[in-house]
């Protein structure tokens, strides 16, 4: 097929930007032209590895520069209090507000979505985020959605609702959650819904505020996937991994190639890590005990200092550290999550917002990890959730399978396969 191109659009975070590298990369490997659009924060990120780049903001500039995904780190900064409320209480204080950010960054960068394909003129568009955005939707090419999220975002009466954490066993509080969601999203919904039609895209489902696109990919291993009770159409697929490929060679750090303990990788992505209280919590009870710790200190790194048994940066290369440890410790973000079924690591899920819940739930209801409650572990809790974890022989030995099964059908290749379809 000659040349086609594609343009991704990906959210301003790090997972789903990092999904679509992966994707692209493959594209470009393959002949096609591939631009990414992203915030001006990213400048020079993307170009960096070989892609073209258009530029774009979700909001007025700041007065000064900004690091790249600065207005996440700081939205999430200011609401880290809700952090530690049940998931239903979440509802009201973050995941609506959260909603409206993106929503408004939708209706910002309308105008500069639709300058953009009127220049690029692309074969296909690949849209990974969570809100509509009527430039892509009413564009003259096929678009695709990606979601990098955990799949309850794909909603289903017959499974918990999306972003409660809740167990697929027991349905007492889904109800409960749901009419809360409703409440608390309703206006939000109905305000968007009438915006997106008025720029000429199709209605929003009920309380929906992304479109089904021409293709449809969400990312999620078979092992954990949700038996649907309501199976999705054929424009469904399921990349069980999309990782990327990294370019670092990394070298495990002198004062952590020896010693008796089990090499643990620490991780609380991007933003979670900008918690400080939390993440000195956790090194002062990791720091205790006989194993090595990698970590990745995010945004805050220079507020705290690691313990003697602790290696660490503020930025980490994930997919060439995951192949050389034992466990992993993470939010339960659902690139770590399913990063870990690609190399096969046993998890301590210890989620803080958005579908980590989900994740965490789903990745200890179906054995391949623990679930603890992040502000409110006892640190015995901790300790003896990581003992467990690596004395588990047949659980290594399961996730080892599932890991060599991912990388013989990476879904990057599978993803760029779908959507050559789609652009021819």
């Amino acid at each position: 097929m000659s040349g086609k191109t594609v343009v991704f659009f990906p959210e301003g975070a790090f997972g789903p930007t990092n999904n679509c590298v992966g994707i692209g990369e493959q594209l470009k490997a393959r002949g096609h032209r591939v631009v990414f659009i992203v915030e001006e924060s990213f400048a020079g990120t993307l170009e960096a590895r070989g892609f073209e780049e258009r530029l774009m903001r979700l909001g007025p500039p700041p007065e000064v520069e900004e690091a790249p995904g600065q207005f996440w780190k700081d939205f999430i900064r200011e609401t880290a209090p809700v952090f530690r409320k049940p998931t239903i209480e979440q509802l009201g204080e973050f995941i609506q507000p959260t909603w409206q950010a993106l929503l408004d960054g939708s209706r910002y960068v309308e105008p500069r979505l639709r300058e953009i394909f009127a220049e690029l003129r692309p074969d296909v568009i690949v849209e990974d985020n969570v809100p509509a955005f009527p430039a892509v939707v009413t564009a003259d090419a096929p678009w695709v959605r990606i979601v990098s999220c955990n799949p309850l975002e794909i909603k289903d009466a017959g499974l918990p609702p999306v972003f409660s954490g809740y167990p697929v066993a027991d349905r007492s509080g889904w109800d409960e959650f749901t009419a809360e969601y409703d409440r608390t999203h309703r206006e939000m919904w109905e305000s968007f819904n009438e915006w997106v039609q008025e720029q000429g895209a199709p209605r929003l489902d009920d309380l929906e505020f992304i479109h089904t696109a021409d293709l449809n990919l969400y990312v999620y291993p078979q092992e954990i996937d949700y038996r649907r009770p309501l199976p999705l159409d054929d424009s469904w697929h399921r990349l069980e991994s999309c990782v990327r490929a990294s370019d670092n060679v990394f070298e495990l750090p002198e004062q952590l190639r020896d010693g008796e303990g089990a090499l643990i990788y620490l991780s609380l992505g991007s933003l979670a890590s900008a918690d400080v209280a939390l993440m000195e919590r956790l090194v002062d009870v990791l720091g205790q005990t006989p194993h090595r710790f990698i970590v990745s200190k995010g945004p805050q790194h220079d507020q705290y200092e690691l313990a003697a048994n602790m290696w660490g940066e503020e930025f980490l290369p994930q997919p060439a550290i995951l192949p050389m440890v034992d466990l992993v410790i993470t939010h339960g973000g659902n690139n770590t999550t399913t990063e870990c079924f690609h190399h096969g690591k046993p998890m301590v899920a210890m989620p803080v917002f958005w579908d980590q819940y989900d994740n965490a739930q789903r990745v200890d209801e179906t054995g391949y990890g623990v679930r603890l409650p992040t502000y409110t572990f006892e640190p015995e809790q901790l300790t003896g959730a990581i003992d467990r974890l690596l004395a588990d022989r047949p659980l290594h030995d399961r996730m080892a399978e599932t890991a060599r099964r991912l990388q013989a059908n990476p879904g990057t290749a599978t993803a760029a396969g779908l959507i050559e379809r789609l652009a021819s």
